[in-house]
């Protein structure tokens, strides 16, 4: 299996495992009464595995954001480090053009 795809799998269990971290700490300290809604609802259970799901998802994703991001080289020492210089803008000059308009103006 390539390298990224076993990457992808491990930061998507580690998203769903911060996932269900959080929901449990979601019902443990009874934020907005989720706690006895899920407990005394016959659907309960349902709305408890959706916010794991959802929340997984959200998690995973963030996780494996951070995961490719951090595989940026820090190499600073190539010769391309550094600001770059800024294009010069192109040299412009006034061009004199001749219509009909001016000869008719200057034989009135």
């Amino acid at each position: 299996m390539p390298e990224l795809v076993k990457m992808y799998i491990r930061h998507t269990l580690i998203g769903f495992a911060l996932s269900v971290v959080f929901v449990t700490l979601l019902f443990y300290f009874n934020i907005a009464n989720l706690w006895h809604l899920v407990t005394h609802d016959p659907a309960g259970w349902l709305a408890a595995v959706l916010l794991v799901i959802f929340n997984g998802i959200v998690f995973s994703g963030v996780q494996f954001g951070i995961a490719i991001i951090r595989l940026a080289d820090d190499d600073d020492s190539s010769d391309n480090a550094g600001p770059r210089p800024l294009n010069p803008l192109p040299q412009t000059a006034a061009i004199l053009v001749r219509s009909d308009s001016d000869d008719q103006i200057r034989h009135r």
